[in-house]
């Protein structure tokens, strides 16, 4: 009879002295004191770190009680770790004086670390559309490669179960602040050119005309910056709708963007401007723009009275 001493298993003095708690413990994620010398920024991070009015707020907070929520690292290749969500405590950190950050630090893949640092910074209301616009394209490319995988893969590390026959941005819409058109919407804004999303995010272009114009060619896009610099204006919805209609069939020439953007807006039309110079005629010189408004709003109650009382007589 054969010995089966060979298939016993001898359990390890580590085994034999720890508890199935401790255990557990270990497997546990735990906080750790990172330098932010290790910290390293998300590739491609989508969201801005500004040093802004909200960012001295954090950085007085860290302060005063210190980082409230871990950082979420994962180990680098090159050494160090990657944030996944956390950029703005870092920075917040850096201008408390400190040296080290809170963290967890998780294994993650890119699609799962993406979907992390998205979700971490979509529910923000500062977010600029660029960011949004980035955001939401990041993480539905993400899904769409996890969909692609197979089934049993399908159920990523932060809980997304692709199921058969629905698309991934219905499922990106179902735990987003907005609808999927409009996340669709958002995600056209990744298709211009980087002078044109500055106007965007500067408000100099509102969100629907740049979607419109999101479809110009990229050469159309350098060309109409040329033409709203001739004519001093930005496109309005239905300008921006022409021009990609124009686009579109082929006709979108130099000469017809201009002809389209030196064209009088109907805002223009209702639209009654008086420039400082002109009112500085007449009032003092101690008058601030808030007293001129009231004394005009004034005036012109006066005038209305008067002409209602001519009428009557």
């Amino acid at each position: 009879m054969k010995s089966s001493a060979k298939n016993i298993r001898l359990s390890s003095v580590d085994d034999l002295f720890t508890t199935e708690q401790s255990r557990q413990e270990a497997q546990q994620e735990k906080v750790q004191e990172i330098p932010l010398a290790e910290l390293h920024p998300f590739r491609a991070h989508p969201f801005k770190v500004r040093d802004d009015e909200r960012m001295q707020d954090t950085a007085q907070s860290i302060r005063e009680y210190g980082v409230f929520v871990p950082a979420i690292v994962r180990p680098r290749k090159e050494g160090g770790y990657e944030i996944v969500a956390g950029h703005r405590r870092k920075r917040g950190c850096e201008l408390a004086g400190l040296t080290t950050m809170p963290a967890i630090v998780r294994n993650l893949d890119d699609d799962a670390a993406t979907i992390i640092m998205v979700d971490s910074n979509l529910q923000r209301e500062s977010l600029l559309p660029s960011e949004r616009a980035f955001a939401y394209k990041m993480k539905l490319d993400a899904m769409k490669r996890q969909a692609g995988r197979p089934s049993k893969e399908n159920r990523d590390q932060v809980g997304h179960n692709f199921s058969p026959g629905r698309r991934s941005v219905d499922l990106l819409a179902e735990n987003a602040p907005d609808s999927r058109n409009q996340i669709q919407r958002y995600i056209r804004l990744t298709e211009l050119i980087p002078e044109l999303l500055d106007m965007v995010d500067e408000r100099k272009i509102a969100f629907n005309p740049a979607v419109e114009l999101s479809y110009l060619k990229q050469d159309e896009q350098v060309m109409l910056l040329d033409a709203m610099d001739s004519e001093q204006a930005t496109p309005s919805l239905s300008q921006a709708q022409r021009l990609k209609r124009f686009s579109q069939e082929g006709n979108l020439t130099h000469e017809a963007m201009l002809a389209i953007m030196s064209e009088e807006k109907k805002t223009d039309l209702d639209k009654v401007t008086l420039g400082n110079d002109v009112l500085r005629r007449y009032f003092p010189r101690s008058y601030t723009p808030k007293q001129m408004e009231e004394t005009i709003i004034k005036l012109l109650e006066q005038w209305q009275r008067r002409r209602q009382r001519e009428a009557e007589r």
